[in-house]
């Protein structure tokens, strides 16, 4: 059945409104597996109807935005997935910081960094399922859901540069986690990353990690002055990190 659905050749517009509709589904919290399903059986339909010289609205009617909330409503809320899928966000996310503060010594974290951490995750969780479901209901162009996914990529930066403002003006307390709470920490982050790499059946939170820590370690080592250490660092890291994302959209694509 995969095979012969590979094979339909949808036209544009019915191939954009299949990968909106599995956008909308899954930013409403669906199952994916159920998704796929829903997806191919309406591939089948449009293909169908595209021979018979129909257009697309035969099949969905005027407004594709209805449509793919009649569909969401009439399917159940996966929320096992979605807790999991948030859990792999938050951990992972806080993993890799865990890992890069290590690397300046013991873990000692205020009350205010903590808090803010958690609101933060909690924040960007929101925003990827709200801007996927715009994206995905709304007819915009390449531009404008390109600045959409930026906007939602920058936010928790700017976040974090206002947690560490907040966090200089605003005296709480300090927990220290000393060389054994640092070293359990860090294992259970490894332990975290490991777990989500093999889960994802993928090598990006590994590798993300490496261009995070690596580049100032290796760079320790050399006798270059520190002003030049942290400016190969910042190109190495975010550069390697945008050309290894680059690639690997590249590679999704042509499978």
């Amino acid at each position: 059945m995969k095979n012969e659905l590979n094979e339909l050749q949808l036209t544009k517009k019915s191939q954009e409104f299949l990968e909106n509709l599995r956008l909308y589904l899954f930013s409403t919290g669906k199952n994916p597996d159920e998704i796929e399903d829903i997806v191919n059986e309406l591939e089948v339909h449009l293909f169908e109807a595209e021979k018979k010289g129909k257009p697309i609205e035969k099949i969905i009617g005027k407004s594709p935005k209805e449509y793919m909330k009649m569909v969401s409503d009439e399917m159940a809320i996966d929320y096992r997935t979605w807790f999991k899928y948030i859990c792999l966000i938050v951990f992972g996310s806080f993993s890799i910081s865990i890992f890069i503060d290590l690397w300046e010594g013991n873990l000692s974290y205020t009350f205010m960094e903590i808090i803010g951490s958690i609101a933060i995750g909690a924040i960007f969780i929101v925003s990827v399922v709200m801007g996927f479901k715009y994206i995905s209901t709304i007819n915009q162009s390449n531009k404008k859901q390109g600045i959409v996914l930026v906007s939602i990529a920058i936010l928790p930066i700017v976040l974090f540069v206002g947690l560490i403002y907040l966090n200089r003006i605003i005296d709480t307390p300090v927990i220290y986690f000393g060389n054994k709470g640092s070293l359990a920490i860090g294992v259970i982050a490894a332990l975290v990353i490991i777990g989500v790499s093999i889960w994802a059946k993928s090598w990006t939170l590994i590798i993300i990690m490496a261009f995070l820590i690596l580049p100032d370690y290796l760079l320790n080592l050399t006798p270059l002055q520190d002003e030049a250490q942290l400016i190969i660092s910042v190109i190495i890291t975010y550069g390697g990190i945008g050309i290894y994302l680059w690639i690997l959209s590249k590679m999704e694509k042509s499978n």
